[in-house]
């Protein structure tokens, strides 16, 4: 149901954790994920620790996915001296192209603990139904 949209995805994201390197506007950092499905729907897991809400951007033209957030660093005074830092920092993004069978009207996001989950319902008409046989009794002779 869920398709990858850039097969060098993967690789440009160890790339980026192997050299520390941060996501700008212009070349987003990717975000983990999982993607599975539960029951009569998708559910989209991506990791996002450090974000505010208010940094996250969720948006779906026709059926393309797509997920920015920023995690900016964190304002310290002048007295402070960074001895490490590894958390990244930057523009994360995320882009899928979701199945006509997905019901993209109908998409609810969770944030909690860092995660973001997004549930994607399968549409009606996407799901099995069973097709009523009629019956041939109905037929009716013409005589010329």
């Amino acid at each position: 149901m869920l398709m990858r949209t850039d097969p060098f995805r993967e690789l440009d994201r160890l790339t980026q954790q192997m050299l520390g390197t941060t996501g700008t506007w212009s070349r987003p950092a990717a975000v983990p994920m999982d993607a599975y499905r539960e029951g009569d729907a998708y559910v989209i897991m991506m990791d996002l620790p450090g974000v505010s809400p208010d940094a996250i951007d969720i948006d779906v033209e026709r059926n393309m996915l797509t997920v920015k957030a920023e995690r900016r660093p964190v304002q310290k005074s002048d007295e402070v001296q960074m001895e490490l830092s590894e958390r990244p920092l930057g523009v994360f993004s995320r882009q899928l192209m979701l199945a006509d069978t997905l019901d993209t009207e109908k998409i609810t996001a969770d944030y909690t603990a860092g995660v973001l989950t997004l549930r994607i319902p399968i549409a009606e008409r996407a799901k099995p139904r069973k097709i009523a046989i009629g019956r041939g009794d109905d037929r009716r002779e013409i005589s010329g």
